[in-house]
């Protein structure tokens, strides 16, 4: 039986859920909820609602946007013929982030993983292929995971692309900044040395 009153462990039940978020992790959030003045709930919630009420997939990039289609999309500054493949907008972001990279992005809203019956008709592959036909796409960067699945999305639309007329990249993967070998995988080990660069020949 729980020790909270039947609505806070509704809520803290409901924040479980989350990602991330244990039952620990959820009663600490709720009893802080709790705790704030009633603003912080209200804003929370309004923000909840807004989200679910105003944020969309932008039409072209098919990351989260308010507006279709997103700034990203929009900016022709970026229109320089590069376009990075992404599993998730999360990734998006980190890669935005970095600061590096000035072109543009799909998102496929996830990996092929036939174990879970996830197949290439349910990512974003066919509007992929779509932009590459209408946007003077140059290069593809395949940015995805280092997982199995995520090389295995890699294999696929390398085939895929194959006779787009594209040139078709993979970001470098392998060892961390600031990783020790001997406490890394084979899948990274092995892709660092595939990556190596040369640094005097």
């Amino acid at each position: 039986m729980s020790i909270f009153p039947a609505l806070l462990e509704k809520l803290i039940q409901q924040l479980s859920r989350l990602p991330g978020i244990g039952q620990k992790s959820a009663t600490r959030v709720a009893l802080h909820i709790l705790e704030s003045d009633r603003e912080l709930a209200e804003n929370l919630a309004r923000s909840l609602l807004q989200v679910k009420q105003s944020i969309r997939f932008c039409s072209r990039c098919y990351n989260f946007t308010d507006q279709d289609p997103c700034r990203i999309c929009q900016d022709e500054s970026r229109a320089n013929g590069i376009l990075c493949i992404v599993e998730e907008p999360g990734d998006q972001l980190a890669i935005e982030e970095s600061g590096v990279f000035k072109g543009r992005y799909h998102v496929l809203h996830g990996v092929l993983s036939p174990l879970d019956g996830i197949g290439p008709e349910d990512l974003k592959i066919a509007e992929l292929i779509s932009r590459l036909n209408g946007e003077g796409i140059k290069e593809v960067i395949l940015a995805t995971n280092p997982t199995t699945e995520g090389e295995a999305t890699v294999s696929f639309l390398t085939k895929v692309l194959s006779d787009k007329g594209v040139k078709i990249t993979r970001i470098a993967l392998g060892v961390p900044m600031g990783g020790d070998l001997k406490y890394m995988d084979s899948m990274t080990v092995r892709h660092a040395l595939k990556s190596r660069t040369t640094v005097l020949s």
